[in-house]
């Protein structure tokens, strides 16, 4: 549908049909659904930068980021002039939730819906630009829902279901100890945010795998955001090997955290809404998120980028650090054409972007080897992004440039790495059956149970800690530098690893210990 004299279109907002996708046609006009529309951080009132680690409360940064009244006002306004149903408005979050038929929500934007047959899955979707009145053009930052179609994978990868534990695996607690994680305290007093975009848990399986560790089980709360609830479809090899890895990691190493498990649908609405949701709890008030979905960052609309973008400010603003899995794919990140692609929202400068290594130990006791983890059941993820610039907080880290033809230095993931070859795999339960689990999705939980660690000896949130890392933790041997081995699983040429830092592990993976003596102190002036 095209837009009207006294509309524009959002800028970022063009969406193509998925690769692969047949129009069957029209979305049928009766169907209900929901739009988030997102607006604005209000102007000039931005607040101290995130490097000074000047941490606001979740009152003052809903005070200063938070939208304006009078922009708020005139998106319900909107909604209603167009037979929308107001169904959320949050000042702190920026967005106002309206509900109504695809014929009203097509009029109301200037789209037009279709229904597309994929491999994975029917869907709603449109081409081309979401369109807004003018007047809103300066309030409206994005306009997430109209398409629904899944938006991240899980990046976890599984090992053989059944049988005896394969030798070279570990429980999570065995991970931890291995990287020395501090031995004082259990998080107590910290709450982990789990970002879930489909499957479930059980509590009879946790009971049950927690008691075979001789581990106090943790306290689970599951939320639903936009629909979304623990649903266990009991298969092992589905989302519910994501839930239960992320929960169980977190879990074994940080047993007096709270895990609050935001479920929400898989769509770039529902993944956002579930961010948002868990930076602005005011009840649970989590210090730390964990996010194992991702997908490449040429699967992203411009306006959905920037809107995560502004919610990872935010967190960064609270002092809660967002964790990210760095993507299963190698430096190609599963895209296909011949290129290398990193994954969001690990790469996003907000994020802490967790790569993936391969573990070893002779005793149990000490690493014997750690490489990084590329094998015939994936590689990790890493490289240079194409839509954020390098860091401050990497200007010297030696960021080098992509491997495609363009030769562009941006954001340089992942930041950090962990144990993720799932033949070096942790063993976790899930549906009933106890088998190796592995991924980068294993090492965000693994670094977020970490930070729980850290935030209760440090008596508060250690929050965007990606300038320490940079300036204070490496320098200081807080980690373990990966020198041996690449992500290329294409041909591409991929990225190898180096002294130092670089697109295939980071800084390398935690000495725990140290990390923690890293964070801890005055934190000086930092580069953001």
């Amino acid at each position: 549908m095209p837009a009207s004299g006294n509309r524009i279109p959002v800028k970022g907002s063009e969406r193509a049909p998925m690769p692969g996708s047949r129009a069957l046609g029209p979305a049928d006009p009766k169907e209900v659904a929901t739009v988030t529309i997102v607006l604005r951080p209000r102007p000039g009132a931005d607040g101290p930068p995130p490097r000074d680690r000047a941490h606001l409360s979740r009152e003052q940064l809903a005070a200063t980021r938070g939208a304006h009244p009078d922009h708020l006002a005139a998106v319900e306004d909107f909604a209603r002039t167009h037979r929308l149903a107001v169904v959320e408005s949050s000042p702190a979050r920026r967005s106002v939730v309206v509900s109504g038929s695809v014929e009203a929500l097509s009029a109301a934007f200037g789209v037009e819906l279709m229904t597309y047959d994929h491999p994975a899955g029917r869907y709603r979707g449109r081409t081309g630009p979401v369109h807004v009145p003018s007047h809103l053009a300066g309030a409206v930052l994005s306009v997430m829902g109209l398409d629904n179609r899944p938006q991240a994978q899980p990046h976890f990868r599984a090992g053989a279901v059944g049988g005896a534990p394969p030798a070279g695996t570990f429980t999570p607690d065995q991970v931890a100890k291995l990287y020395g994680f501090p031995s004082q305290g259990t998080g107590t007093g910290q709450t982990v945010a789990v970002i879930e975009l489909g499957g479930g848990y059980t509590d009879a399986d946790l009971a049950t795998y927690f008691g075979e560790l001789g581990i106090a089980a943790p306290q689970v709360t599951a939320l639903s955001v936009d629909g979304g609830a623990n649903q266990p479809v009991g298969d092992p090899s589905s989302a519910d090997a994501e839930v239960m890895l992320d929960i169980e990691v977190i879990g074994a190493v940080a047993p007096g955290a709270g895990i609050a498990v935001y479920f929400a649908p898989n769509t770039d609405q529902g993944f956002l809404d579930a961010i948002t949701t868990a930076v602005h709890d005011t009840v649970n008030q989590p210090s730390i998120i964990s996010i194992s979905w991702g997908s490449s960052e040429s699967n992203w609309t411009q306006q959905a980028l920037q809107a995560f973008n502004q919610a990872f400010l935010d967190a960064a603003h609270l002092g809660v650090t967002v964790c990210a899995a760095a993507g299963d794919n190698g430096s190609a990140d599963g895209v296909g054409d011949g290129l290398a692609h990193a994954d969001y929202p690990s790469s996003d400068p907000y994020v802490l972007g967790c790569g993936g290594t391969t573990l070893t130990s002779a005793d149990g006791d000490t690493i014997s080897s750690e490489i990084v983890w590329n094998h015939d059941q994936g590689a990790t993820g890493g490289g240079i992004s194409d839509t954020w610039d390098v860091p401050d907080y990497q200007a010297a880290a030696g960021v080098p440039p992509t491997v495609n033809p363009n030769g562009r230095v941006g954001r340089g993931v992942p930041d950090v790495a962990g144990n993720a070859d799932p033949a070096t795999g942790y063993l976790v339960r899930v549906d009933g059956q106890e088998f190796p689990v592995g991924g980068t999705s294993a090492v965000a939980p693994l670094w977020a149970g970490l930070l729980a660690l850290v935030n209760e000896q440090l008596g508060g949130p250690a929050g965007f800690i990606n300038p320490l890392l940079y300036t204070r933790a490496a320098p200081a041997g807080a980690l373990h530098d990966i020198t041996q081995g690449n992500n290329d699983v294409s041909g591409l040429g991929g990225y190898t690893a180096t002294v130092a830092w670089d697109p295939c592990t980071g800084l390398g993976s935690p000495d725990g210990a140290q990390v923690l003596l890293a964070l801890s102190g005055a934190p000086a002036a930092l580069a953001s």
